[in-house]
C-alpha cells in the first residue's frame, strides 16, 4: 500500500511540468552538449542525496523524495536569469518556489492541482536560498526535518554540478578550484558529494531520536560549511559573473522581456488553459512563460522577431 508521500511523489513525476524539466537548463543557456545538467537530472540528484541522508538518519525517505522532485517545478526557462527578469517586469514579483506551489496547487491537472500534503507543499515553498550563504543568518528552516534535508541537498547538488558544467564549458579547470575545497571535500565530484553527505549525517545525528537533544536540526560542521560557502562564492566570481556567462544571460533576458511584452499586448496568443485560470493577463503571461523550456522560448521569440 502506498504512503501519502509516495502518492505525492507519483503525482509530481506524472505531471507535465516535471517532464518539461528535461529541457530546462541550470546555468548555461540551451547548451549543445549532451551532458550539461538539466533541471530534471538536477532534481533526480537532489532526490538521491536527500534519500541517502534521510535513510541514514531514519527519517521519512518518501517525504524527502517528493519534496526533492517537486521543488523546481516552477522554475523558468534559462535558470535563475529567467526568474530575475520576471521578478523585475511583473508588478507582483516572481519567485520560483512560489511558482512551484502555484503549479502543484492550480496549474497542473487541468486546473485542479495535484492535491499534495502540507508537508510536501511546505518543503517546496521553503526550499529556495538563492545567493544566501549555506546555513547563514537568513537560512529559513522548514518545519520538517525532511524538508531541511532537501534544502541542504539542493545546495550540495548545485554547487557540485555547476562546477562540473563550468569545467565542461571551459570556463574553469580543476586546478582553479579553491585549495580548501580539494583538501577538505575532495578533488572529484563524487568525492565532494560523499564528504558533504557524510558530514550532514554526522552533524545531524540528533534527528534520529537516539540522542537527548531537544530540538534536532539538519546541519553541517563549521569547517565543511565554511568550505561549501567558499565554493559558492567561487562560483559567483568565476562562473556566474564572467563575461561569457553574462553575455548568455543578457540574451536570455532579452528573450523573456520580448515574450512578456508581446504576450501582454496580444493575449489572444495565450493558450486557453492559462487565461482561464486568472482574470489578470499579466499573471497568465507569467504562468505561460515560466512553464516554457529553453528551446520553446527561443523558438517563440524568433517567430515574434
Amino acid at each position: 500500500m502506498r504512503t501519502e508521500f509516495q502518492r505525492d511523489r507519483d503525482r509530481i513525476t506524472y505531471c507535465k511540468a516535471f517532464r518539461r524539466l528535461k529541457h530546462k537548463t541550470q546555468v548555461f543557456i540551451a547548451p549543445l552538449g549532451d551532458h550539461f545538467v538539466t533541471r530534471l537530472t538536477y532534481a533526480l540528484e537532489v532526490s538521491q542525496i536527500s534519500r541517502s541522508i534521510t535513510r541514514a538518519l531514519n527519517l521519512n525517505e518518501d517525504l524527502a523524495e517528493a519534496i526533492s522532485l517537486g521543488h523546481d517545478l516552477g522554475h523558468t526557462p534559462f535558470g535563475h536569469v529567467g526568474e530575475e527578469v520576471l521578478d523585475e517586469i511583473y508588478a507582483e514579483g516572481f519567485s520560483h518556489n512560489e511558482q512551484s506551489l502555484r503549479v502543484v496547487d492550480l496549474l497542473e491537472n487541468d486546473g485542479r492541482g495535484l492535491n499534495l500534503t502540507w508537508e510536501v507543499r511546505e518543503g517546496i515553498g521553503k526550499h529556495s536560498k538563492t545567493k544566501q550563504q549555506i546555513l547563514g543568518a537568513d537560512w529559513e528552516l522548514p518545519s520538517t526535518l525532511e524538508a531541511q534535508v532537501c534544502k541542504l541537498a539542493d545546495s550540495i547538488a548545485y554547487i557540485n554540478h555547476d562546477l562540473d558544467d563550468a569545467i565542461r564549458a571551459g570556463l574553469i579547470t580543476d586546478r582553479d578550484l579553491p585549495y580548501s575545497a580539494i583538501t577538505v571535500l575532495g578533488r572529484s565530484n563524487s568525492e565532494r558529494i560523499n564528504t558533504l553527505i557524510l558530514d550532514v549525517v554526522d552533524q545531524s545525528w540528533s534527528a534520529t531520536g537516539l540522542t537527548e537533544d531537544k530540538a534536532p536540526v539538519i546541519t553541517m560542521s563549521p569547517e565543511v560549511r565554511e568550505v561549501a560557502n567558499t565554493l559558492l562564492e567561487f562560483l559567483f566570481q568565476r562562473v556566474y559573473h564572467v563575461r561569457a556567462a553574462k553575455e548568455e544571460a543578457e540574451r536570455a533576458r532579452e528573450v523573456v522581456r520580448l515574450l512578456y511584452r508581446y504576450l501582454t499586448q496580444n493575449p489572444n496568443r495565450l493558450p486557453r488553459e492559462f487565461s482561464a485560470r486568472t482574470d489578470s493577463v499579466e499573471r497568465a503571461v507569467v504562468d505561460y512563460i515560466a512553464g516554457m523550456t529553453d528551446q520553446y522560448a527561443l523558438r517563440m521569440a524568433e517567430g515574434i522577431g
